[in-house]
């Protein structure tokens, strides 16, 4: 999926996500693109929160995953570290999580923000496990 309108539709951003005001520029194996305003998501001094950052670089990575996983898989970060460079105090940032390494069951993410004017605002690097649904059979019965 690329560039679609309501291409966040295809996803459940879940509240948080959605309260930070995140958008899907661009979901598909291999890149995920999203965007978030500056404006809602700041710290006290008025500049945005690297917290704020590190649900944006989660919330790309995590989709990432889903899509390398398939449609089945439940993804679930197990490491996030984020780096913060620079200061951004209006306007948009906008995340982009490309893969560092896509395994079976653990995949790595490196995650890029950037503010409007194609500045380096934070980086990240995002670890998920990639878990799926149990095989139903006998081995899964609890008598």
């Amino acid at each position: 999926m690329t560039n679609e309108p309501g291409i966040e539709s295809a996803f459940d951003m879940g509240a948080l996500s959605t309260r930070m005001g995140m958008k899907i520029l661009e979901a598909r194996p291999g890149r995920v693109v999203a965007t978030m305003p500056v404006e809602g998501n700041t710290q006290p001094y008025g500049t945005l929160h690297g917290g704020a950052s590190a649900a944006l670089a989660e919330s790309v990575g995590s989709i990432a995953a889903w899509l390398h996983g398939g449609p089945d898989s439940a993804p679930v970060g197990l490491d996030l570290s984020c780096t913060h460079h620079r200061a951004v105090s209006s306007g948009r940032v906008t995340g982009v999580a490309t893969p560092l390494s896509e395994g079976r069951t653990v995949a790595s993410y490196d995650i890029r923000i950037t503010d409007d004017a194609g500045r380096l605002v934070s980086t990240a690097r995002l670890t998920c496990l990639i878990q799926t649904p149990a095989k139903a059979g006998p081995e899964a019965t609890t008598e």
